[in-house]
């Protein structure tokens, strides 16, 4: 990996809550272009890491460099610069409900101004028109929308800038097999046209197999190891063994393989 361009840079990165310490002496790159998925058991931090690489919170110790920039030290002009080229994505979409679909998309844009409100409104529903939704979706309210079609929406305002850099929580819980599938090749086919790097918090083994190139794997307060899926398989730890051996890895790598066949068809 070392002729690629690293695009996310955590070093020394130590989180804690009061006398629980969750990340210490936390290491990562993440590079451009790669879809990364964030594993671990409960309890190990990986919605705290994605919070707070994407500036949600301030760790206690370490460093966070993002597109070249300590994410921390930045001045406040820079600061808005370099969050105006990242977009994040929450498990639950965290859409305001008293807006419609086209104005949640709408929001990141009015922070930057001077846009005309015509200019905004196209953007947006330009927005969700990539992650799939119909045309009239725009003008409905969150409650008026599925559980998937919120996250599609949520996705949308997480493009609303154009990013270089999108971080997705937990973006298929909650869905059926059919709907997480559908996601995870959204994900993908977006990430590929757009040359987005994709930071992905996840539990679910068939969003591994289907969409990341590489995945980290968090325990004992760090980074234990990073790797391809087939690199897992290898690593000799209890819980990565558990979690990658285990009867529903299993089947997720049977329904990749299915896949893989189908598409050599």
């Amino acid at each position: 990996m070392a002729d690629r361009e690293t695009v996310i840079e955590v070093r020394g990165l130590r989180n804690q809550f009061g006398d629980h310490v969750v990340h210490d002496g936390l290491d990562l790159d993440v590079y451009r272009g790669e879809i990364i998925g964030i594993v671990g058991g409960s309890g190990t931090g990986k919605s705290v890491l994605l919070r707070t690489i994407a500036g949600l919170q301030t760790p206690a110790a370490g460093q966070v460099r993002v597109l070249g920039t300590d994410a921390f030290t930045a001045d406040p002009d820079a600061r808005a610069a370099l969050e105006a080229r990242w977009g994040v994505m929450f498990q639950d979409g965290a859409l305001f409900s008293s807006l419609t679909v086209r104005e949640n998309v709408e929001v990141p844009m009015r922070a930057i101004g001077d846009l005309a409100p015509e200019t905004a409104r196209a953007l947006a529903d330009l927005k969700i028109s990539m992650v799939g939704l119909p045309p009239n979706a725009g003008d409905k309210y969150p409650s008026e929308l599925s559980g998937g079609m919120r996250k599609r929406a949520g996705l949308a305002r997480a493009l609303a800038l154009d990013p270089e850099i999108v971080f997705l929580d937990e973006p298929t819980a909650g869905l059926d097999p059919i709907g997480a599938a559908d996601f995870d090749a959204l994900i993908r086919g977006l990430s590929r046209s757009l040359g987005l790097t994709v930071f992905l918090v996840t539990h679910d083994l068939d969003t591994l197999h289907a969409v990341c190139d590489r995945v980290a794997v968090l325990a004992e307060r760090k980074v234990l190891v990073t790797g391809t899926m087939q690199d897992m398989l290898s690593v000799d730890h209890p819980w990565v063994r558990s979690y990658f051996h285990g009867p529903r890895a299993r089947a997720a790598l049977d329904g990749a393989a299915a896949g893989t066949a189908k598409e050599e068809d």
